[in-house]
């Protein structure tokens, strides 16, 4: 069963200050959007980061005591922890928050790759049109928004892409097909980035390479997700049934402008997962996957190898093409979308090799590259200089009229698998097959009677006994798409519970 979203957390910065709090501007720009006085919905007490796969619960993470600085520093403001955080809940089902530092979009559970994008694509929109109205009480265009991954001053935020996985995959050997793939996924999905950076030496201008994320990654595996970064995070958060499921919560990917990279990163990581339940995931042990993340950033002509365990190198398109013929010779003819992601994924590993020319406006490193190598030609500059840096951040700007990958799709000149009707019908309604769909139903029916609100469950007021929609385990298209007819219909959230109770009890 499929089940993926991507949470996206946005740079923001003002053009007009010197120095720029981004807790008050990402608060700002998230009450932006509403139209009323904010009221407090989330359940933070569903929420537990500390529980970790590998079979044990940790004491402490390096991002509490992050939290604790931060709630010391918080204390002055005249706000409240969560008038701060300022979490809604959308009508299509989405959840848009001030993540403390960054304003953050996460998507409704999506099923399928083309509602994926679409509600991506709104969630671009609805951060920018919260900038607009932002910008409007400001009076001037101040508040600006990158879709990317790093400020160029050693700070990175993140694109996470979320799976349900069963649990009766075992995670050991989730974490030994991931890692290689993981390693090399950037080859397809990497935003491309121009110098190199860490925490610890800053920025270095001159090189480029092909993720934005890789020069922040730290180790193999963390429960962590903003300190020691892994390349496959451990957190045990499933936000479902824990008996049934777990959610795979990929920390290591890039935010992609282009439809097609995001296609092709969540797609191939989705067939992935499915060969390794199958036990058919090509067996690949890379002697140092942290610094292979790295090695294989770092050289845009895709020669660099990584050693393996057994002293056999490959390089990033070798990996990536030895679990592309592991999921054609298992996979193809299970369905439409597997098919495609198929198609796309040899095509693009071939065209790599042979003329990654015709990528340009599908995969964001190679259509970055060529912008910028003609911008060095044209202006006679080097790869050393600033101006270059520029370039790369307005790239990733999500305003029409500014960004320079939304100016080439403008342009006729990116690949497009959403029309502007999946985005119109994304930006106010969540997909009609998931919980997500759903849950941006109830927002839209009852928004005076939703008390507290998770991942997995709808708590409404009134009454004496606690009136609450459980979705833990609601993933199966149809009865997904009968409770909410169930809703759609009630005059009340209780009639609706009633009803959909009495249909769940009644013998099948």
């Amino acid at each position: 069963m499929r089940l993926f979203g991507i949470e996206t957390e946005y740079g923001i910065t003002r053009d007009d200050l010197g120095e720029v709090d981004s807790v008050v501007e990402s608060m700002e720009l998230v009450r932006a959007h509403l139209t009323a006085s904010f009221e407090r919905r989330w359940d933070y007490a569903g929420e537990d980061p500390h529980e970790d796969a590998r079979g044990f619960r940790v004491s402490g993470l390096a991002q509490d005591k992050e939290e604790d600085e931060f709630a010391k520093i918080d204390a002055h403001r005249p706000f409240s922890f969560h008038e701060m955080k300022s979490d809604l809940v959308l009508a299509n089902g989405a959840r848009f928050y001030n993540d403390h530092t960054h304003p953050e979009y996460s998507t409704p559970e999506c099923r399928t790759l083309r509602d994926l994008l679409a509600h991506v694509r709104a969630g671009d929109r609805i951060v920018q049109r919260a900038a607009d109205r932002r910008n409007k009480s400001l009076g001037g265009a101040h508040v600006r928004l990158y879709k990317n991954n790093t400020d160029f001053h050693g700070h990175s935020y993140g694109c996470h892409d979320n799976y349900l996985v069963p649990r009766s995959v075992q995670f050991s050997k989730l974490i030994a097909g991931l890692l290689p793939f993981l390693v090399s996924r950037q080859v397809i999905a990497g935003a491309g980035k121009v110098g190199i950076e860490a925490q610890e030496s800053g920025f270095v201008a001159g090189a480029y390479q092909l993720s934005q994320r890789a020069d922040f990654m730290e180790t193999e595996l963390s429960v962590d997700t903003m300190h020691n970064r892994p390349i496959v995070n451990t957190r045990d958060e499933p936000h479902a049934d824990r008996t049934k499921y777990r959610r795979l919560h990929l920390i290591i990917g890039d935010a992609n402008m282009c439809e097609y990279a995001t296609a092709l990163k969540v797609g191939t990581t989705q067939l992935v997962m499915d060969l390794i339940g199958r036990g058919a995931a090509p067996i690949l042990e890379l002697d140092q996957p942290v610094a292979a993340v790295k090695q294989v950033s770092r050289d845009a002509d895709l020669k660099a190898t990584v050693r393996q365990k057994n002293g056999r190198s490959l390089s990033g398109l070798e990996i990536q093409e030895e679990f592309y013929a592991a999921a054609a010779r298992t996979l193809a003819g299970s369905d439409a979308e597997s098919d495609w992601i198929l198609r796309e994924w040899g095509e693009t590993l071939r065209l790599l090799t042979q003329d990654r020319t015709q990528l340009i406006g599908k995969l964001d490193w190679v259509t970055k590259l060529w912008l910028l190598e003609t911008f060095v030609r044209e202006e006679h500059i080097g790869w050393d200089d600033p101006w270059l840096a520029s370039l790369d951040l307005e790239y990733h700007n999500v305003n029409v009229e500014r960004g320079l990958f939304l100016g080439l799709e403008a342009e006729g000149k990116a690949w497009r698998m959403t029309t502007e009707a999946d985005v119109e019908q994304a930006l106010s309604t969540g997909p009609h097959d998931t919980r997500g769909g759903l849950r941006g139903l109830c927002v839209r029916r009852f928004p005076d009677q939703i008390k507290s609100m998770q991942w997995e469950r709808i708590q409404f007021s009134g009454g004496l006994i606690p009136k609450t929609l459980e979705m833990g385990d609601l993933f199966n298209p149809e009865d997904v798409k009968a409770c909410a007819a169930i809703f759609e219909a009630a005059a009340s959230p209780a009639e609706a519970l009633t009803v959909w109770k009495t249909r769940k009890d009644s013998p099948s």
